[in-house]
């Protein structure tokens, strides 16, 4: 059970597109059968057309911004997003279960500020690996890295991804050993 997010945004930006240019040929549309002036002058179009040629850089340069804008949508739909609910437990006589990143995240970095003299930890998990930055005022850090380590283990262990991740631990101090 991998939950993983729509794509929201490409299917937005598509949408909006679409939406403005029907609103003004809409409009145009308009304008013409009520007798005004259109926002868009379809005669000053049909002439720039026509007078455009394939050789023209214009007709290059909007070539290749459409399949550019292309190919990023198609590689938006095909590659897969990052999960948004990692699944626990592989046992199949358990039932199907998941905890999001950000509660996972969030539980871990709580196991890493409970360490003694943790003032500070910022977590990320990228690729199956969770990178922990902790910061601390000791002097010394010797014994900090294991701690932490051994804490977000057994946190880890009491959360059993499916997948258990790789850890990291960085350590920044604020003090200068003396």
């Amino acid at each position: 059970m991998i939950r993983r997010p729509r794509r929201g945004v490409p299917a937005t930006l598509t949408a909006l597109a679409l939406l403005v240019i029907s609103v003004l040929v809409a409009m145009s549309a308009i304008q013409l059968l009520t007798n005004s002036p259109p926002v868009l002058d379809y005669d000053a179009i049909a002439r720039s057309l026509n007078s455009t040629t394939w050789n023209d850089l214009v007709v290059a340069v909007f070539g290749a911004l459409a399949v550019a804008l292309g190919l990023a949508l198609l590689v938006a739909v095909v590659l897969p997003g990052r999960a948004r609910v990692l699944p626990l437990s592989d046992d199949p006589a358990e039932l199907d279960s998941g905890v999001s990143r950000h509660s996972m995240l969030r539980d871990l970095r709580a196991a890493a500020k409970s360490v003694d003299g943790v003032t500070r930890a910022k977590l990320s998990l990228r690729r199956g690996v969770v990178v922990a930055k902790v910061r601390t005022d000791r002097g010394t850090t010797g014994g900090l890295v294991e701690a932490v380590g051994g804490a977000l283990r057994q946190r880890l262990d009491r959360i059993s991804p499916a997948t258990r991740p790789a850890l990291r631990v960085r350590i920044a101090t604020t003090r200068s050993a003396q």
